[in-house]
């Protein structure tokens, strides 16, 4: 698989500390809970917060804005039972390390998403078309990589967006309603997945002007993975054959008989 001309190794991409991240997350459950407060209820945490500074400062203490919101967040760490970042670390690993499983994700577990995860180089990104692709959006994400996901349906875009925050993949994971016939998002991907079923409503004309945008975009060495048709309502969706006539010119690779039908198109 990926035969030359092969995307350059990857060199170690700069992520998150594993401290980053946690404190992302407790912001993110503080932030979550004060959203559900009406501000009467939050007045009265920041009295509390008052309270317990005066008693506890000796006559000594400067209150400030500043003070006094942090330990506002500190009582809500209490309040909500917030782990430690030593407890949180060791879940989180165990976490990550089943998201790095394709089969987490209902992917087959011989799917090329393997081998691209680790391809290519540290400064692209991934772009994720259609809602079929939300597996693939999410593996790639637990292996490092900035996900952008479009599709036209804002109901599976929220979905998606949720999925990525519950599985603390939010901070590398952007998800935007996109028309495919009419507008593109602002990214040139070195790796695209693209669920052939999204595209199924498009008419030719309008099929062809996405996909030669798409194809646009992407940099030399770059690489579209078609992932297999799927059946709805026991009808069989558009398929990667059929996308494979708008890559004249790329380096296709296809599956095995025996598997589900994919294919990978790479710009020379």
């Amino acid at each position: 698989m990926l035969t030359s001309p092969k995307p350059r190794r990857r060199r170690d991409r700069q992520q998150q500390s594993l401290r980053q991240e946690y404190e992302e997350f407790i912001l993110q459950r503080i932030e979550e809970f004060k959203q559900q407060l009406s501000r009467t209820e939050l007045l009265a945490i920041a009295d509390e917060a008052v309270q317990e500074l005066e008693l506890g400062a000796d006559g000594q203490l400067v209150l400030t804005e500043v003070l006094m919101l942090e330990h506002v967040d500190r009582m809500i760490m209490r309040r909500l039972n917030l782990p430690t970042y030593r407890r949180w670390r060791e879940k989180h690993l165990r976490m990550r390390h089943a998201q790095r499983e394709p089969t987490h994700w209902n992917l087959d577990a011989a799917t090329p998403l393997t081998e691209l995860a680790e391809d290519f180089e540290a400064d692209g990104e991934v772009l994720v078309v259609g809602g079929g692709g939300a597996g693939a959006a999410y593996y790639l994400a637990a292996h490092g990589w900035p996900v952008v996901f479009i599709d036209p349906e804002l109901s599976v875009v929220d979905g998606v967006e949720m999925r990525a925050a519950t599985e603390a993949l939010g901070a590398r994971f952007q998800a935007l309603v996109v028309n495919f016939g009419s507008w593109f998002p602002d990214v040139r991907p070195v790796l695209t997945v693209v669920d052939p079923a999204a595209l199924g409503h498009l008419d030719g004309a309008e099929r062809t002007t996405f996909l030669e945008a798409l194809t646009d975009r992407t940099p030399h060495g770059g690489v579209h993975y078609v992932l297999p048709s799927q059946r709805q309502d026991g009808v069989l969706q558009l398929g990667p054959e059929i996308l494979a006539t708008h890559y004249e010119g790329w380096q296709l690779e296809r599956s095995r008989p025996d598997e589900p039908r994919w294919l990978l198109a790479i710009k020379p």
